[in-house]
């Protein structure tokens, strides 16, 4: 596996780990219903966030990679490899030279610009190391907090996304937002 290891100026991204503590935080994320109110399924216990991690393990040991499934942990709390991760991050490879990402935090964590940190991160990591030329989000239109981190980053616009959803026997629209790569201009810091 070629590990991912992403540090910015309070949080490090690293592989999730199948431990107890990481399957516990992945579950505080995944399994709160707030939290889970913007992400694209119901709100996932205990066992379903183990094989959750189990799959991206799996998805981490392919080759060519195309998923990268990540945790977030916080500087502060010591070796980013031993500590409890306050979130997720993804990349998925789409096609030639695209991807999207996305990210959840532990809510007790919301409001603390961690997203925009996230977001940075992974458009180094994306335009950098995986030379990239596009990235991609959906967002919930209820999610304002999600399209300002995007705006911020320099993501435009792209449009609404209607029926983009089907969960909980109704149907959600999606935002969609891109990033190309000479847009990218990496914040101070």
């Amino acid at each position: 596996m070629n590990h991912v290891r992403l540090t910015g100026p309070r949080l490090a991204i690293r592989e999730f780990h199948l431990t107890p503590s990481d399957v516990d935080a992945l579950h505080a994320i995944f399994g709160d219903a707030e939290t889970a109110r913007y992400l694209p399924f119901e709100p996932r216990d205990r066992e379903n966030c183990a094989d959750q991690i189990e799959l991206y393990l799996e998805e981490a040991e392919k080759d060519p990679r195309t998923v990268y499934r990540l945790a977030v942990t916080l500087l502060a709390d010591g070796e980013p490899e031993y500590a409890v991760p306050v979130g997720n991050a993804v990349l998925g490879i789409e096609g030639d030279r695209a991807a999207f990402l996305g990210y959840a935090l532990r809510r007790d964590t919301w409001g603390q610009g961690y997203a925009s940190e996230i977001t940075g991160l992974l458009c180094d990591f994306g335009f950098g190391a995986l030379g990239l030329h596009r990235l991609a989000a959906r967002v919930d239109p209820e999610n304002a907090a999600s399209s300002r981190v995007l705006t911020k980053a320099g993501f435009q616009l792209e449009g609404r996304i209607r029926h983009d959803l089907f969960l909980r026997d109704t149907w959600y629209d999606s935002l969609q937002y891109s990033l190309l790569e000479d847009e990218w201009r990496r914040p101070a810091g």
